[in-house]
This record gives C-alpha cells, structure tokens and sequence, in this order.
C-alpha cells in the first residue's frame, strides 16, 4: 500500500513538473493563474487534473473546445511515478530519499525544457544540485557530496575553457556545468565517469543524424542524455561497480 502511496506522490508532483515546463520557458507564474486548457483558456475542473487518468478519460482531448492534449502530460506523470517509487524502493523510506527523488524528477523537467526550447532554467538546475547536494545520511556523506559536486563542476569548467579555446566557440554552457556537478553529488566519482561515457553513448545516434544541421533549433540537446544516463547509472550502481572492480581491481 505504501508503494502505491509513493507512486501517486510521484505522479501528483509530476503534474506541477508539466505547469513548470509550460510556464517556466515563457517567464510565467507557475502559481497564477490556475491551470487551464492552453487553448481556450478555460479553467480546468479538479477531476479534469487527476494525474495520467483525465488524460485517458478525456482522450487526449480539452472537455470543453476538445483540442489535442500534448501526451507530454500524462508521459512525465508517468515517469515521474515510476522514479519516485523506483528510488523509493532502492533506497528505503527516508528524508533523503524524498530528496533524491526529487533531484531526479528535476532532472526529467530540465530533460523535457531542454528538449523542447534548448534552454535550462537556471532555478530548477540550481535545485537539481542543491538537492543532489544536503539529501544525505550522514554529514560525512554530505562533505562527500559536496566534494563530488564540485570536482565535477571544475572538471567541466576547465574541459569547457580548453575545447571553446580550440574550437572557437562556446563548447558547452554553464547549465552543463551543473549538471555534471549534481551527477557528481548523486553518483559519486567513479559512477559519473561511467554516467559521462553512457550519455555520449545514447546521444551518438542523434548527432549523427543531425550532424550536418546548422539551425540551433534542431541541433541536440545534451541534457536528457546526461539526465537518462544518470538515471540508468544510479538504478544499476550495483552491477555497475562490480563490472568496474572486475576490469580494474
């Protein structure tokens, strides 16, 4: 029952991530005015809000001018019940666990923003790492947070400064900086390496594809790459390090 309970915690705060990623590119309220359909303006009722299920109910459709609904809605309230209870369940039922949790669904908004108008909001990457940061067991954890963040965040700082040199232009933007620094804080060293190598991985086939593209519009965001390959590091952490002590001692 309590997983359940976790579950549709995640997807309810799942549903606020949708009104962040609408709202926060176009310099909205997130609060005001209430949520209403995009289209026609119209206020939504409260069962027109329940999380995944008034989607399906409505058929991807407003009740009242019956325009699409972007599947967006229910997809990242999807996501984001299935991250919740999966970190959950690895992590056991704790403060800090709410507060890894809610780094990751961080994670997956600046994923979706960064997919759709090539920006991060610096206030909700801020978050991400301030959460990846203090959510600890210990105050030993938290001194190794910390340390991991910020090894992270001059890595890419000094990695950046030397490919913009060589090549001209920005090579990577700030918002990349602080995501690699809360990768470092929720994954520790040797897992954000792998994280890293993962992300170029998963990404390689789109630069490919897109690779002769000029339109920034169309070139590839990063950051869902980096957030998936985080999250995919952070589930199978266990594996994952056996293989590393099993190649390298």
């Amino acid at each position: 029952m309590e997983f359940i309970f976790i579950f549709v915690l995640g997807a309810l705060i799942g549903s606020f991530l949708n009104v962040l990623i609408v709202r926060i590119p176009k310099d909205e309220n997130v609060a005001f005015p209430a949520s209403h359909c995009v289209t026609c303006k119209t206020p939504l009722k409260p069962w027109h809000n329940i999380p995944i299920a008034s989607w399906l109910f409505l058929r991807g459709k407003c009740a009242f001018c019956q325009a699409k609904i972007s599947p967006q809605y229910p997809i990242v309230e999807l996501l984001s019940g299935i991250i919740f209870l999966a970190v959950f369940m690895k992590m056991g039922i704790a403060l800090p666990t709410l507060g890894i949790a809610l780094a990751f669904l961080m994670l997956l908004t600046l994923s979706v923003i960064d997919f759709y108008y090539k920006m991060v909001p610096d206030s909700l990457n801020l978050l991400a790492l301030t959460l990846a940061v203090v959510s600890v067991f210990s105050l030993d954890m938290l001194l190794e947070h910390t340390m991991n963040a910020l090894l992270f965040a001059g890595a890419f700082s000094l990695l950046r400064f030397y490919i913009s040199y060589i090549i001209k232009q920005e090579a990577m933007g700030e918002a990349d900086i602080m995501i690699a620094a809360t990768m470092g804080a929720l994954l520790g060293v040797k897992l954000t390496l792998v994280a890293i190598f993962l992300s170029a991985l998963l990404a390689l086939p789109a630069m490919l594809l897109l690779r002769n593209e000029t339109d920034a519009s169309k070139q590839v965001p990063f950051i869902p790459f980096l957030a998936m390959a985080t999250w995919i590091v952070f589930i199978f952490d266990t594996p994952v390090m056996n293989y590393l002590e099993r190649m390298y001692g």
